[in-house]
């Protein structure tokens, strides 16, 4: 794991021991009704020939700033998003590395109709109190051993999980969980690189297990997609939806570059 990445961690688990002083556990109901359903709405953007793109609202990545992003930002930028066909919105809500808050997540999920994915790290089952997502990011690489019961307690909450995976191992892990959803992320945790031979060399391994089990689970190519040429090649190789924040926040241009990556397919 990158140093970076256990620096992370660390603050992470500060972050939860503070929750722990403000969150009653014993006060919080499970609420499983209000999911926007986002496995619906992926099918429906493949039917249509457009490309299913979560688009994120990313304020950072370690290291590397790239907008300040508030709450009534966030929720602009969503709605440009929605606007231009985005199939889902994720917000960033990790504080210290990446400039997320749960402000703008709720700001976004009170503005748009979409499905919006809380991305962040996820290490304790507090956190699933924290705030109200459609979707909850569960990173394999991190919770290692824990992945299974923490897939089981989001969806139990109401969250539907999307676990990421970066290796082969990695998806071994997530295959055996409840979850409907994968993530492939093209940057390896070990050096932060990003490779996009890395969605084309696991989904065939996602599809074979789901042959063989009489599975379907979405597939979602995460990290490193810049241009049309990026998705339609993830797209081409089995992936049901691509996740994209950089390059539509870089390019200043949030409705256009996400109506370019939506309508990727279209000659």
């Amino acid at each position: 794991m990158h140093a970076v990445i256990n620096d992370i961690i660390s603050s992470t688990e500060k972050r939860v021991q503070n929750l722990k002083t403000k969150i009653d556990l014993s006060m919080i109901k499970d609420d499983t009704t209000n999911k926007r359903d986002i496995i619906t709405a992926i099918s429906k953007k493949k039917t249509q020939g457009e490309v299913a793109v979560i688009a994120e609202v990313k304020p950072a990545s370690p290291g590397k700033k790239l907008q300040d992003i508030g709450p009534e930002d966030a929720a602009m930028i969503a709605t440009e998003m929605e606007k231009a066909g985005a199939v889902a919105i994720s917000v960033l809500t990790e504080p210290e590395f990446f400039h997320g808050s749960v402000d703008n997540l709720m700001s976004v999920r009170k503005k748009i109709s979409l499905p919006v994915l809380r991305k962040d790290f996820i290490i304790d089952e507090i956190q699933f109190n924290e705030i109200e997502s459609d979707l909850i990011l569960l990173i394999a690489g991190i919770l290692g051993d824990k992945l299974g019961s923490m897939v089981e307690m989001a969806i139990s909450k109401g969250f539907e999980p999307l676990v990421e995976i970066h290796n082969e191992s990695e998806l071994k892990n997530a295959l055996e969980t409840k979850t409907r959803i994968i993530g492939i992320n093209n940057r390896d945790l070990s050096n932060l690189e990003i490779n996009l031979a890395t969605t084309l060399q696991l989904i065939p391994l996602v599809k074979e297990f789901d042959r063989n089990n009489g599975q379907s689970h979405i597939i979602i190519s995460e990290s490193g997609m810049h241009t049309i040429d990026d998705v339609k090649m993830v797209v081409k190789a089995g992936a049901d939806a691509v996740l994209v924040g950089t390059s539509i926040i870089k390019s200043g241009e949030i409705y256009a570059k996400t109506k370019e990556l939506v309508d990727a397919l279209k000659d």
